[in-house]
């Protein structure tokens, strides 16, 4: 049984779990020079973690700054600040961030962090905003962001945001991170980057059409992200998340993806997380749409 949120609490501390893009085919560019995509969304239990304290005199605090983010830049102040500006809401935050999921990884950590934000002062204000609102919020923020305030599984169009609740099963994932960080802006930017894959239907990705289009030039660029691939492949089969640098390989039972991990060189890093087609974040917060 979930338990009752408090009304009006003075301090939270909420979840900003990772994802993985199952998929991604780009299937055109729009004339404001996004991509259209198509891709799959599910989470996995390994996350961030955020702790909020209200303040009353409007100030956004974050006690511990990302390194080489400058405050303007970092995704949980300008969430804060932006739900502040529309909400006109005269409260503010001392945002604490617990990081562990890597930057540049296609995990979505900062999208999930500013997320988590989103919701978590929504309800420490008091605001009484709806999901949808929230998600479109998220969406000045970052293509990603809307996922992580939706909470479920999902295959997505347009820039991701086009969402269709999809239920998949739950393996074990072996997460690779290669030392590097993968641009998306870069990657996206690529002349020979595929941006015209054919549509497909969900029906196709679930009997095993799961390509990422940006695999060949993230292969290209990033030299270690084609090293992992290929020890990974050599017991599973190897895909990107989004643009990189994280690699995973599903497996059926938790033992059979920590076989692997240990046998794992000492230039990488990994772990093993178990996926969610349900976002811890969103059974902390039971957010009706409006």
């Amino acid at each position: 049984m979930t338990r009752p949120l408090d009304p009006t609490p003075e301090s939270l501390s909420c979840p900003a779990p990772a994802k993985l893009n199952l998929m991604l085919r780009i299937v055109g560019r729009r004339e404001d020079g996004y991509h259209d995509l198509q891709t799959v969304f599910q989470f996995i239990d390994r996350q961030d973690r955020l702790d909020f304290k209200h303040r009353h005199d409007g100030r956004i605090i974050i006690t511990n700054p990302l390194p080489e983010v400058p405050e303007q830049q970092n995704l949980c102040f300008r969430a804060a600040k932006m739900l502040q500006q529309i909400s006109g809401s005269d409260s503010g935050v001392e945002l604490t961030l617990h990081k562990i999921l890597p930057m540049g990884g296609g995990l979505g950590g900062g999208s999930s962090d500013a997320a988590t934000t989103l919701v978590a002062l929504n309800h420490l204000w008091g605001l009484g905003l709806g999901k949808d609102q929230l998600m479109e919020i998220g969406r000045s923020l970052g293509a990603d962001v809307p996922i992580f305030i939706h909470g479920q599984a999902a295959w997505a169009e347009g820039v991701g945001d086009k969402m269709t609740h999809i239920e998949l099963p739950e393996p074990w994932f072996l997460v690779l991170n290669p030392a590097c960080h993968v641009s998306t802006a870069e990657v996206f930017g690529q002349p020979d980057l595929t941006r015209n894959s054919p549509r497909i239907k969900i029906r196709a990705f679930l009997e095993g059409n799961s390509q990422n289009d940006c695999l060949t030039v993230v292969r290209r660029r990033y030299p270690e992200v084609a090293q992992a691939m290929d020890w990974l492949d050599q017991y599973a089969d190897a895909r990107l998340t989004g643009t990189g640098a994280c690699l995973f390989a599903e497996f059926a039972e938790r033992q059979e993806a920590d076989e692997v991990l240990d046998r794992l060189p000492n230039d990488l890093t990994g772990f093993v997380a178990r996926g969610l087609n349900r976002s811890p974040l969103l059974d902390q917060f039971q957010l009706e749409k409006s």
